[in-house]
């Protein structure tokens, strides 16, 4: 049986993923990387991270295709921790309605949607979205973050983001920080019960990424 250590983190390489730059950052954050390539390893997982760029489609065939679709769900129900980021992220929601609709993990009820692209919105903003952008606090009780990802990172903290589908959750309260780019009010960073997602790249975020990062690292195990 595999020993798990207190700091580490399994980061999913379904090939649609910049592992080398989350690799780094993790071990920055204080962990120890372990690189899943079989569902084997997403089983023995302590905390899960699931990563991703490109379309939501040949993800989630690729994820179904290696067998990690149930690996990964299994690792949610346990209550062990669970961060979807950029693509990682929308693929935990319900559907997408990237090139047509199709059925993500279900962990977190919502959908992906493309960012409007109309002639007033591309002269504003173009799409995808390339850019810093800030986020903020989606609570109306309160004025500091009710969530442990964000301990220690300030509301309005600049983070980057590369998209061109944003997220809307079903249930407000899933959605913890907002962020807003061409006329749209999208999820930035989600969460339900054990299972958190960030739509920016956490990576590529600088300091308040990195702390982010080392908030999941620190994340009690059941």
């Amino acid at each position: 049986m595999k020993l798990m250590t207190n700091n580490e983190v399994t980061v999913v390489d379904h090939g649609l993923c910049n592992m080398f730059n989350i690799t780094c950052a993790l071990e920055e954050a204080g962990a120890r990387v372990v690189i899943a390539r079989d569902a084997s390893e997403i089983t023995q997982a302590s905390r899960l991270i699931l990563p991703g760029v490109g379309a939501f489609e040949p993800a989630m065939r690729t994820i179904r295709e290696m067998g990690f679709q149930e690996a990964i769900l299994t690792h949610a129900t346990s209550g062990k921790p669970l961060l979807g980021i950029c693509l990682g992220m929308q693929l935990l929601m319900t559907d997408s309605q990237e090139n047509g609709r199709h059925k993500g993990l279900g962990l977190i009820g919502g959908s992906a949607l493309k960012f409007p692209t109309s002639a007033q919105n591309q002269s504003a903003c173009k799409i995808p979205q390339i850019a810093w952008n800030t986020l903020h606090n989606n609570s109306t009780d309160t004025l500091a973050w009710n969530d442990p990802l964000l301990t220690g990172v300030p509301e309005f903290a600049p983070v980057y983001f590369v998209h061109s589908y944003y997220v809307v959750t079903d249930a407000p309260q899933d959605t913890v920080a907002y962020a807003e780019y061409a006329g749209v009010r999208y999820s930035a960073v989600v969460r339900r019960a054990n299972v958190w997602g960030a739509q920016f790249h956490p990576e590529r975020s600088a300091k308040h990424g990195l702390k982010m990062l080392a908030n999941f690292v620190e994340q009690k195990l059941p």
